[in-house]
């Protein structure tokens, strides 16, 4: 029987066991499944832990996940064609949950589903190599709990690992002697920590400007962004301010390439992370930056050299949960031999298509449009659950302008359910009041 390993039981990797058992349920015969998790529990980054560095087995921690994370994204915009949200809790609930919300609802659904029976917790694969005289994958992993490690022959090996867990560490002049707290945000997990403080962010998308509002919301004195290319431009309440990139700290003073200066009591590197994939060799191994469409993979999900490796959830996203759905169901199809690949000259010249369009992309709507249009490529050859992703590209764009309208209070707005057609309710607590972030005080009607 046909073997297929599935590298991560984060929200790619889940995609892929999903789709698999979606065609079980329709008749198919299915290839044999096993999913490698290093972590004691699936979700991938959704997972919270206050570990920071190596965990209990001395492997890097993956996870990324802070406290009273919110998503910073409407909800509708990534609900599972096949698994609503009310589906889930019974009932429509506010756009914008928190971290436990969202955990639960990506557990709900491959719960429901069966698929845990094909997952391998705390179990990393330490190396994939290709045999091509077998035409076959040997994959090595080890069982932590049990200290073993084993080798095991493969088909087709799909990587869902993510790629926002390594994190990207610049240097700066004087960092090293800097008296105050300095971290990655990666390893940032509560905002409590920096209540009273003036804090310095160096970066300017999502990680600086959801850590730098969660920290003025939690009580740090003040908020600074520095930023390489171009400020974000929100219009930012008393206590924040943009800058140009940092050049060099001496003792708690900030010095900016613009020659102005602040003094902080604590940084927080939020400059990006790694494609990284040690358990790959050269010949096997994504290289890229964090964009829309990385080079090598036709249709974002197939190895060129080598199509029997697929990645999932690659590229720089928009969509998430529902776009690691259609990738996943379309790498499905072509393991099973419902779609056909072309050859290597037709894939590649589809890449290089779509990287050339990706290239004309000039800003966040257009960025929409791009991914939009990425989805509609994968969904229309596959049996996926009909998702109306125009109407979840206008999602997109509301939620952008009410970004822009006020940084601290898009997420009290509301959007109506692409799946179900309901409005959300407006949730019990605007956001900047709304200190518990447990499922039970978010699911609570008042």
């Amino acid at each position: 029987m046909t073997r297929v390993a599935i590298i991560g039981a984060g929200p790619s990797g889940l995609a892929q066991l999903r789709a698999f058992e979606s065609a079980k349920k329709a008749g198919h015969e299915i290839p044999e499944l096993v999913c490698f998790e290093k972590q004691d529990n699936w979700g991938g980054l959704w997972n919270y832990t206050w570990r920071t560095g190596l965990d209990e087995y001395g492997e890097p921690v993956h996870g990324s996940m802070y406290r009273y994370l919110w998503s910073n994204g409407p909800k509708e915009c990534l609900e599972f064609a096949d698994y609503s949200f009310e589906e889930h809790f019974g009932r429509p609930i506010p756009s914008y949950p928190p971290r436990a919300v969202l955990h639960d609802y990506i557990v709900g659904r491959v719960k429901k589903s069966g698929v845990e029976k094909y997952v391998r917790f705390q179990t990393p694969v330490r190396h994939v190599a290709y045999d091509d005289k077998t035409g076959k994958f040997n994959v090595t992993s080890k069982d932590l709990k049990k200290d073993i490690q084993t080798t095991e022959q493969f088909d087709h090996v799909v990587v869902a690992s993510g790629h926002f867990s390594t994190p990207n560490v610049p240097e700066f002049e004087g960092l090293r002697m800097f008296p105050g707290r300095v971290m990655h945000a990666h390893d940032f997990r509560s905002a409590d920590e920096f209540a009273g403080k003036r804090l310095l962010l160096v970066g300017a998308s999502y990680s600086a400007e959801d850590i730098g509002t969660q920290c003025y919301k939690y009580g740090a004195k003040s908020v600074t962004f520095s930023h390489r290319t171009k400020p974000m431009g929100f219009e930012w309440p008393e206590g924040f301010k943009e800058v140009p990139l940092l050049t060099k700290l001496v003792g708690k003073v900030a010095h900016f390439k613009d020659g102005s200066t602040q003094e902080v009591d604590a940084i927080v590197l939020c400059t990006g992370y790694l494609h990284h994939f040690p358990f790959l060799p050269d010949d096997l191994r994504l290289k890229t930056n964090n964009r829309l469409y990385p080079l090598n993979l036709y249709k974002g999900i197939f190895w060129e050299n080598n199509t029997k490796l697929m990645y999932i959830g690659m590229q720089d996203q928009y969509y998430t949960f529902n776009m690691f759905d259609a990738q996943a169901w379309y790498a499905r199809d072509v393991m099973m031999g419902k779609i056909k690949l072309p050859s290597a000259q037709e894939m590649h010249a589809d890449t290089l298509k779509w990287r050339e369009m990706e290239e004309k992309v000039a800003d966040p709507e257009m960025g929409i449009d791009f991914q939009t249009e990425y989805m509609r490529d994968l969904l229309a050859p596959t049996d996926y659950p009909r998702l109306d992703i125009d109407k979840v590209a206008a999602l997109f764009k509301e939620w952008e302008h009410h970004k822009v309208e006020g940084i601290l209070t898009y997420r009290n707005h509301s959007y109506p359910s692409v799946v179900t057609g309901n409005m959300a309710p407006v949730h019990h607590t605007p956001w900047m009041k709304a200190m518990d972030d447990s499922l039970e005080a978010f699911l609570a009607t008042k």
